[in-house]
């Protein structure tokens, strides 16, 4: 006898269970991943998410069933299938902000992927992003899924008697990525002052049109990220400062 299950999968696209029905105890409110809500069928029709499919007597070793990108009954795409589009659609714009919205994309969902690499199958070497460099290592890897000219530690001109490298210049984009992580010496008030000294250094700089200062904050260093964000964004004609911290909160 054979029957087919289902999979409970959360929006951001990661699957939770293939197994709904016969496997009760795998279903979860809430992603582990990411923490995003799940669903076990379709937003749209309400039809089940296709899952693993059984025969009686057949055992499978190493076949994942895959989370589907559209609704098989009504044919609407799913919630993470829709959210990739739009990030697609980001890629292919030509104006500056597009690729600057790329780039927050990308860094707000950097918690994320970090830490996706510290599960890894047979418990596997991973990078664990414990200080600034590992933060840099791993943007930087990211970048390059999009971008094709980047260049780290670029030098900026001087400025009030010295100069200082940036992290990341996008030079066809006209951006500098700004790294930093919080620690017990670098909290809310260390990390406003210094981005004020970089944000004058880095718009000397002739291919920085645009300013992203990402700042990552795993242990919640940053009481109000929200209102260090406020206070230190800024657009200027012909100039603009985003500051992102990520995650907001412990």
């Amino acid at each position: 006898m054979s029957y087919q299950d289902t999979q409970q999968v959360c929006l951001n696209g990661h699957q939770t269970t293939a197994n709904y029905h016969g496997s009760p105890e795998f279903r979860r409110k809430h992603c582990a991943t990411c923490g995003a809500q799940t669903i076990h069928t379709c937003p749209k029709c309400s039809h089940e998410i296709r899952g693993e499919y059984h025969t009686d007597g057949v055992v499978v070793i190493g076949f994942r069933t895959p989370v589907p990108t559209h609704c098989e009954n009504c044919g609407s795409a799913f919630p993470w299938t829709e959210a990739k589009a739009k990030l697609a659609s980001q890629v292919k714009g030509d104006g500056a902000a597009d690729h600057f919205s790329l780039v927050q994309q990308i860094c707000s969902r950097f918690h994320l992927v970090a830490k996706q690499l510290r599960t890894r199958h047979a418990d596997r070497d991973t990078l664990v992003v414990n200080d600034e460099y590992d933060a840099q290592d791993l943007l930087h890897a990211l970048l390059q899924v999009y971008f094709e000219d980047i260049r780290p530690e670029e030098w900026t001109p001087s400025y009030a008697g010295g100069s200082s490298r940036v992290d990341f210049l996008l030079k066809d984009e006209q951006i500098i990525i700004e790294v930093k992580k919080t620690r017990a010496t670098l909290k809310a008030k260390n990390v406003g002052e210094e981005l004020i000294i970089d944000s004058q250094r880095y718009r000397a700089h002739p291919d920085c049109k645009k300013l992203l200062c990402f700042v990552y904050d795993p242990e919640g260093w940053i009481a109000n990220p929200r209102g260090l964000e406020n206070d230190l964004n800024k657009k200027e004609e012909g100039f603009e400062i985003k500051v992102l911290i990520v995650p907001k909160g412990h």
